[in-house]
């Protein structure tokens, strides 16, 4: 993998190290800092066949992996979590050194935001995990059966989930390095509530077709939310894309 924005010299390949410095939260964070992570083709497709992982890439999986390893949580819609099966966070002997390096528990914990918290407590989310999943719901939610899971519930609303008073529970609880890994409807949200800072988009080189859904599909942001491109890292045809909440 090497960056064309910014430039590196010719053939350079990035270690991890670089690329810890490329997709690294600032520092001293006081509020949440939430980084949405997604994949599409380049017709703008997020899934083949239903599933993420017909769009990726070992380029693609190895800032998807960083991404989890550099932050607090991981942010994820409950449509999401059904239909990809998601299991805790898993690491390894690098990773959680690197984890370990940078300050941060031995590995992230899932926040699931679900207006009706409709969870398997028998899923793997519950049961193939190190340690248990947030569930950020309403007061509405039925949650005892995802308690007694060993779930941590957090209330965030009434009919639906209040994403602005969310963070900032997960911020009180020094979850501020938020990693979002969609889906579409959560992402479409926190752009209408302007709480995106960076998005990290890898393009495969695919055309996909059909009615698959693009990255974010829900409620309009009331005005555009203007970005700044970042970087630009290529890697067998894939272009990773790092952009960041815009200063102007």
């Amino acid at each position: 993998m090497r960056s064309v924005w910014p430039p590196s010299p010719a053939g350079t390949e990035l270690s991890d190290e670089d690329l810890e410095l490329v997709y690294g939260y600032p520092e001293d964070l006081r509020g949440p800092f939430v980084q949405v992570n997604f994949v599409a083709s380049a017709d703008g497709a997020v899934a083949v066949e239903e599933l993420s992982k017909g769009l990726s890439h070992p380029a693609d999986r190895r800032v998807f992996l960083l991404g989890r390893d550099l932050a607090d949580v991981i942010l994820v819609g409950g449509g999401t979590v059904r239909t990809e099966n998601y299991r805790g966070a898993r690491t390894n002997a690098v990773r959680a050194a690197r984890r370990a390096r940078l300050g941060l528990a031995p590995a992230p914990p899932i926040a699931v935001v679900t207006r009706t918290a409709t969870l398997d407590p028998a899923g793997p989310l519950f049961t193939d995990t190190r340690v248990p999943p947030l569930v950020v719901t309403t007061s509405r939610a039925e949650t005892g059966a995802l308690a007694e899971a060993g779930a941590d519930v957090l209330v965030a609303g009434e009919d639906d989930v209040d994403l602005p008073r969310a963070l900032a529970m997960l911020a009180e609880r020094g979850l501020r390095r938020v990693d979002c890994e969609g889906g579409p409807g959560l992402f479409a949200q926190l752009i209408a509530d302007d709480l995106v800072d960076q998005l990290c988009l890898s393009v495969a080189p695919l055309l996909i077709g059909g009615a698959a859904s693009r990255i974010a599909a829900g409620p309009a942001a009331a005005v555009p939310r203007r970005l700044d491109l970042a970087s630009v890292l290529v890697e067998d045809g894939f272009t990773l894309l790092r952009y960041r909440r815009g200063r102007g």
